[in-house]
């Protein structure tokens, strides 16, 4: 036999037993993990058929084997995959939490500067029309940066009451810049300021408000901010009477941002509803699962 033919001789049987060896081990495992009800089934059958073609050793044989490792080592073998596939789910959970974590980071990302490069443009304008009204700004927004800015990017997300504190802040400027043209009124009750709530969406309806709602509005308005409970339901509500808000006009890049934000962080248990009160305006809705947590 000449080499050329010696080697392909030898590679087939390396190959062969390599697939005998997977081919073995996958009926191992079929065997630790299958229900005795179902194994019994295939001696019926394997008996049956050997003594239809006058064949029962094999599956006399069959028996026997399969019997033997299901008592002896079945049980072992049936641990040790249900740990692997427990092991796998769990690091495809730390994966995806992990995925998840990254994803928020991201969308908050794109949310924080925005009201900072607003007010700083803000600043910019109003160093050349009205210094003075640019000082008062530029102090409210240090006073603001102070208190609040750790807060924007605390783990966990903080608490409800965190965020009103910051959108206090945020209202207090705008307050300045707009002055009589614009009225706030905050009305959240103290037993729900301590409930665990995403950071900077309520600013982001506020701001919403403001740039569309009172801003095209010759003499403003208001904005009234409330929360209530509505079954186990949080209700976040964001109401001003400006100039209403346009149905047709689809998301914008800070309402879409918190509909997947609030998918990633709930699924379907949170929405943000977009209403037309009856007597004009817009009303905004944030509505997540109440979790109550206990005040340090």
């Amino acid at each position: 036999m000449k080499a050329s033919q010696l080697n392909k001789v030898m590679d087939f049987l390396r190959d062969s037993l390599a697939q005998a060896t997977v081919l073995w081990w996958n009926f191992f495992d079929w065997l630790a993990l299958v229900e005795w009800r179902q194994l019994f089934i295939t001696w019926f059958l394997g008996l049956a058929f050997g003594l239809i073609l006058t064949l029962p050793e094999p599956a006399v044989w069959y028996i026997i084997i399969s019997y033997g490792v299901k008592v002896l080592a079945g049980g072992k073998r049936r641990a040790e995959l249900v740990a692997r596939e427990a092991t796998a789910e769990a690091n495809v959970a730390v994966l995806e939490r992990r995925l998840l974590e990254a994803q928020m980071a991201t969308l908050q990302a794109q949310v924080e500067p925005h009201f900072l490069f607003n007010t700083l443009a803000l600043i910019g304008q109003l160093i050349e029309t009205d210094p003075p009204q640019a000082a008062r700004i530029h102090m409210h927004l240090i006073e603001y940066l102070r208190s609040t800015l750790p807060q924007m990017r605390a783990a966990g997300g903080g608490t409800l009451g965190r965020q009103v504190q910051l959108s206090r802040a945020y209202l207090s400027i705008m307050q300045a810049r707009m002055k009589e043209r614009l009225a706030v009124s905050f009305d959240v009750p103290a037993h729900l300021e301590h409930t665990p709530f995403p950071p900077m969406m309520l600013q982001t309806l506020i701001e919403n408000a403001i740039k569309h709602g009172l801003e095209p509005k010759i003499e403003g308005g208001r904005i009234d901010i409330g929360a209530r409970l509505v079954g186990d339901s949080m209700h976040v509500d964001v109401r001003d009477n400006g100039v209403g808000f346009n149905m047709h006009a689809g998301d914008g890049v800070g309402l879409a941002n918190i509909r997947e934000r609030l998918f990633l962080l709930f699924g379907a248990r949170a929405e943000l509803v977009i209403e037309m009160p009856l007597e004009g305006g817009a009303l905004a809705s944030l509505r997540v699962p109440y979790a109550a947590r206990e005040s340090n």
